[in-house]
């Protein structure tokens, strides 16, 4: 096979032994979970009811936004991420930065789509052990996406009526 053909992509700059290292560090992280709730004795729920499937994906949702776009948070994708422009509202865009490992970091924490994927089996975890305390946290995130959405609403209300 030619060195052409063997490329993933046209560039060659996919990182893809650093997506490979982060899908270990997730796959690690949720056996190493698995593993000490099943010593602790903690059971599985028989069932999500689709109003805590919601809230869990609202919850994701603002959690991947804050990580991935919130100003506040540049400090922790700084290192492998850089500016590239203002977004709406309190939001910015990051582009990645480096190669291998800090490239793949950076892809993850520019992206909210791959980032939810995380808070995702963060917050499932959570729930798991801790369905009370997990359904609070996903509560506040519920709450700060819908003050995000009035804050866009009336932004849009006061443009359109001074239009």
């Amino acid at each position: 096979m030619s060195a052409d053909a063997a490329r993933y992509d046209d560039q060659d700059d996919v990182p893809l032994g650093g997506y490979a290292a982060l899908a270990s560090v997730f796959a690690t992280g949720v056996g190493a979970f698995a593993v000490v709730a099943r010593r602790r004795g903690v059971r599985l729920p028989q069932q999500v009811p689709p109003w805590d499937v919601a809230l869990l994906g609202t919850a994701a949702y603002k959690a991947s936004r804050l990580l991935t776009k919130d100003k506040v948070t540049s400090f922790l994708r700084a290192p492998f991420t850089r500016r590239a422009g203002q977004g709406k509202g309190n939001e910015v865009i990051d582009e990645p930065r480096g190669s291998g490992l800090r490239r793949a970091t950076g892809d993850l924490l520019a992206c909210p789509f791959c980032t939810a994927a995380w808070t995702t089996g963060a917050l499932v975890c959570s729930y798991t052990a801790a369905p009370r305390l997990t359904r609070l946290v996903c509560g506040g995130f519920g709450a700060l996406a819908v003050a995000d959405w009035l804050q866009y609403a009336w932004t849009w209300t006061q443009e359109t009526a001074e239009g």
